[in-house]
């Protein structure tokens, strides 16, 4: 049996008792909830596009301006504690989720891998296929939606409607 003070602090604290460093250190840097989503109107369903927030790095994986982003993109949303679990669209990878729920963080996250780029590397973050909301219209978005890898496929439901 392991000693639960040798368990890393995602094993042995719930959301609301991580420090500041330990919160921020949780984001795997996939960019998966800095892409633009679409919310039909009828049934609540979200989808995900390739094209992402303009304060988004496509090869950093980053906000351009993290510490001021709520000032210029008023509906980013920060994530808290709080609001992990009501966040229905957040990305079914995203480390907080996982945590929030008890899970365990994937072998592709820094925290485990003990490397930045092995998400980059498993092919879990969209480093590199977004285009930023500044070059594309709002009447482009609907068919830019796509499926990353890891997240459930909700474009099922487009097809079949289509037919």
């Amino acid at each position: 049996m392991v000693a639960k003070s040798n368990l890393p602090f995602w094993k042995t604290k719930n959301m609301a008792e991580l420090s500041r460093k330990q919160w921020e250190s949780l984001c795997d840097g996939c960019g998966k909830c800095c892409c633009i989503r679409l919310e039909d109107e009828d049934d609540g369903s979200v989808y995900v596009t390739d094209v992402s927030c303009h304060l988004f790095n496509p090869s950093t994986c980053a906000c351009k301006d993290y510490p001021n982003r709520k000032s210029i993109v008023p509906d980013c949303v920060t994530l808290t504690a709080a609001t992990v679990d009501q966040l229905h669209w957040m990305p079914e990878t995203c480390a907080y989720r996982l945590v929030s729920r008890g899970e365990d963080l994937p072998e592709w996250h820094h925290l485990v891998s003990g490397s930045r780029e092995t998400i980059h590397e498993a092919g879990m973050s969209v480093r590199d296929q977004v285009e930023s909301e500044a070059d594309v219209s709002d009447e482009e978005l609907p068919r830019r939606i796509v499926v990353w890898p890891g997240e459930p496929d909700h474009t099922k439901k487009l097809d079949s409607a289509s037919q």
